[in-house]
């Protein structure tokens, strides 16, 4: 299948007052024509700086992309100015942000904010426009659009925030869809309704989606792929069903631990990842995670690990790779 964008060793840095943080430092997948891929990882790991690489959304200064390629359909991102980059944004590339009701206007209505991008990018009159938005929120199961439509953020509540964001996101029918911690201002019931919605919108569309969390329930379920991000690397990635089944870092091994299980007795305490993550300004040239590693041997305080092939899609990046599959089949 081919691939609807590739990043390739791409590096987001900030230039600070204190030195030179590495947000993103040298991370490299693809994603294809519509595949949902997860990327996973604790706060502060370089998910959302990722994707707002993509999106050409770094603040600069202080930000940078200090080196890489964004491959989408054949063409790198990177290299487009401000203006052809604003053809691709909101039309072929969309981005559903974590918190609605700061990427609403408050004091435009839901239809303004809806036809702006219609006849931004697919040249739509007014009045076409109009009709149009009212349907995307038809699309997205708000009830009786035409009248909400005309309302403004404040409103609506924030499940139905984040649909209008999804219906924002589709409105041009994109080939990829960049979904950041979609569902973390929502309780759990809406929470499922929310990445039901764009699941079965992006299967309806042909559209690819990569999901951004630190929920793995959430990667279960919905991805094909996952990334695995700590300290602005990926250290595992591979099929959902290889990095669950089988994981092969202790960061990875760790995240799994620590969620609640339903098949697990009463009683049983979730075990933690103790310590705090690093602080991504100068780092040392060894592994990140050695400090909270209970399996780190002298050669992890040393030398930093690549990212190197398990088997199928797997890959790891610990020198104990091999000798996690044991461990990993306990924990699963």
């Amino acid at each position: 299948m081919a691939s609807v964008l590739e990043i390739r060793d791409l590096a987001t840095y900030f230039h600070t007052h204190d030195g030179v943080v590495k947000a993103v430092d040298g991370i490299s997948y693809e994603v294809d024509e519509g595949e949902t891929l997860g990327i996973v990882g604790e706060s502060g790991c370089g998910k959302s700086v990722s994707a707002l690489s993509v999106m050409g959304l770094i603040a600069d200064p202080p930000g940078r992309i200090e080196r890489g390629e964004v491959i989408f359909e054949g063409q790198n991102l990177l290299e487009l100015n401000d203006a052809e980059m604003r053809k691709v944004r909101g039309n072929r590339i969309s981005m559903v942000f974590q918190e609605p009701m700061t990427s609403l206007n408050p004091v435009l209505t839901i239809e303004r904010q809806l036809t702006e991008t219609l006849e931004l990018h697919l040249g739509m009159t007014k009045n076409a426009a109009k009709t149009r938005s009212a349907e995307l929120l038809e699309m997205v199961g708000i009830p009786d659009p035409a009248r909400r439509v005309k309302g403004y953020p404040h409103q609506m509540s924030g499940g139905m925030r984040q649909r209008v964001m999804i219906a924002m996101a589709i409105s041009c029918n994109p080939r990829l869809i960049i979904a950041d911690e979609p569902t973390t201002a929502l309780d759990v019931t809406i929470q499922a309704q929310i990445l039901e919605l764009m699941q079965s919108l992006c299967q309806e569309l042909g559209t690819a989606l990569i999901i951004i969390t630190h929920n793995l329930g959430v990667v279960a379920r919905y991805a094909r792929r996952v990334n695995v991000m700590y300290a602005g690397k990926i250290i595992e990635k591979g099929t959902a069903r290889e990095i669950y089944a089988d994981p092969r870092h202790p960061y990875t091994l760790g995240l799994l631990n620590s969620v609640p299980r339903l098949d697990e007795e009463r009683g049983v305490k979730l075990v933690p990842i103790e310590g705090l993550p690093p602080d991504l300004i100068e780092l040392p040239e060894r592994c990140s995670f050695v400090p909270r590693c209970r399996y780190a041997v002298e050669r992890c305080m040393h030398e930093i690990p690549p990212l190197e092939a398990i088997a199928g899609e797997h890959l790891s990046a610990c020198w104990r790779s091999g000798e996690l599959a044991e461990v990993g089949e306990k924990a699963s």
